[in-house]
């Protein structure tokens, strides 16, 4: 069945495309848009985020296309891009409330990607099962100093991606905010209709533990 999703945005003609030939990850049965809007509302409403839909791999443009239809990390896949590292910034966190204890339950945040010269390249939600991970891995991502990407990487962890399935994004205010698409319209510059993302989940050591939602930055999409 196709994925649809509206918001009250006025996107009512957002309707999934079927098929997903040429995808890296494996069949997934669950729905992507569900997927992304579980992650959207830890923080923001749905008309504020905008509208998503489904779409084939086929119709992202490069080169988004290439930085998120992978089986890869994302951080990796940016700082490839960008030949240098990325830091992170963090907009927005949620717990599950069960205290301050570093290793318990799970954490979320909304998040911003840049480069060393300010540039924001992605935007991403992540929500993280703690208990899966080692103290010192926990604290480290709770302290939200380096992307979630390299602390995984450098815990030496089995790390696998899988169910990634790619979204078109029409952003509402919220969206448009922090990617600086105001700020383009108002010197002039036309920002773009739609921008384009993934959903992801993450296993360590064989089991379920992160789940993502990653939009690369419409300054990526037009710098090829």
């Amino acid at each position: 069945m196709p994925s649809v999703f509206t918001t009250g945005l006025g996107h009512a003609g957002l309707q999934s495309v079927g098929g997903t030939s040429g995808m890296k990850s494996e069949p997934d049965p669950r729905d992507p848009v569900a997927r992304a809007v579980e992650l959207v509302q830890l923080f923001c409403s749905l008309d504020d985020f905008g509208g998503l839909r489904s779409v084939a791999p086929g119709e992202v443009p490069e080169p988004a296309k290439s930085l998120l239809d992978h089986r890869s990390h994302m951080t990796v896949a940016m700082e490839r891009f960008h030949g240098g590292d990325v830091r992170l910034r963090v907009v927005a966190r949620a717990d599950d409330g069960r205290g301050q204890r570093p290793h318990n339950g799970w954490y979320a945040r909304e998040i911003l990607l840049e480069t060393e010269a300010g540039t924001i390249v992605q935007h991403g939600i992540v929500r993280i099962d703690l208990t899966h991970l080692d103290q010192d891995a926990a604290a480290a991502i709770r302290e939200a100093r380096r992307p979630l990407g390299r602390i995984l990487i450098e815990a030496g962890m089995l790390r696998e991606v899988h169910g990634v399935k790619l979204l078109e994004i029409v952003p509402g205010p919220h969206l448009q905010q922090l990617l600086r698409l105001a700020g383009s319209q108002a010197s002039g510059i036309v920002p773009p209709a739609a921008v384009y993302g993934r959903v992801a989940d993450i296993q360590l050591d064989g089991r379920p533990a992160v789940e993502l939602l990653e939009i690369v930055a419409p300054a990526v999409s037009s710098s090829g």
